[in-house]
């Protein structure tokens, strides 16, 4: 998730130049120098300079929030209100969506109601929360769900939370092992299930130009997103923020200098 200046180019580039700001899709951001295709790079206009730009995560928001297909007058849930969640929530809310909020900590659901949420709730109670989301939409659930947590529990409510035909998007990161799903819900409701992450560059990257421009147009704003910044020294600290989520923790960045 990194970004800098341009120390050095290659033969043969073109698009970027020495000392052009740019954010980086490349695998070593806690490095002080790092190499990477120039189509894995993005420039920064100069309107950001200075702000931190963390492209990745910004370019895959914008990715997955394409892939949801969100059109004006739905109803859309995101469970989970984590840094991604929450640009998706304004995203969402921009495209003309009623959104539903669901996160486990009153921090986040106050970020999501900053990003446009117009119901906020905790997740907590599996049943209780089907029936809540049941009443605010009148039985019929939500024309799409984003599930932004990527454990098995917030899946299975997410798959709940979806109505008849509706798209249930898959942007949580799963990584610790199978997903036993209900499929018979899947299959009775007629679910469309998007797995919402990327692989190839040149899409990620044009994510990232899209990222550029939501900031630069100021419908992202990074200062309500990125909370917390420690030295390269505290790096300790940063990665235990990340996993423990202290109460005010969305996103942190960590600073070379």
């Amino acid at each position: 998730e990194g970004w800098g200046v341009v120390d050095a180019v290659g033969e043969g580039v073109s698009r970027v130049a020495v000392g052009d700001r740019v954010a980086a899709l490349s695998q070593s951001s806690f490095a002080e120098y790092d190499v990477a295709d120039q189509a894995a790079v993005v420039p920064l206009p100069s309107e950001l300079d200075g702000l931190p730009f963390a492209g990745e995560p910004l370019g895959c928001a914008m990715n997955i929030f394409r892939r949801s297909g969100i059109s004006p007058g739905q109803t859309v849930a995101i469970v989970g209100i984590g840094f991604l969640g929450a640009i998706l929530t304004r995203l969402a809310t921009d495209a003309g969506a009623r959104v539903i909020a669901l996160s486990r900590r009153p921090y986040s659901l106050d970020v999501a109601r900053r990003m446009g949420a117009v119901e906020t709730l905790a997740l907590d109670d599996h049943y209780a929360l089907i029936a809540k989301v049941s009443e605010l939409t009148e039985g019929r659930f939500c024309d799409v769900v984003i599930e932004a947590v990527g454990k098995a529990w917030p899946l299975d409510l997410a798959a709940e939370l979806t109505r008849e035909r509706g798209r249930l998007v898959i942007a949580g990161y799963h990584q610790d092992g199978p997903r036993q799903i209900n499929m018979q819900l899947w299959n009775w409701r007629g679910l469309d299930v998007v797995n919402a992450h990327e692989r190839d560059p040149a899409v990620y990257a044009e994510g990232v130009r899209e990222a550029v421009e939501a900031v630069r147009s100021g419908q992202l704003d990074l200062n309500d997103l990125i909370t917390h910044a420690y030295p390269l020294e505290q790096l300790d600290q940063a990665l235990d923020a990340t996993r423990d989520r202290p109460d005010g923790f969305l996103k942190a960045v960590v600073r070379m200098r």
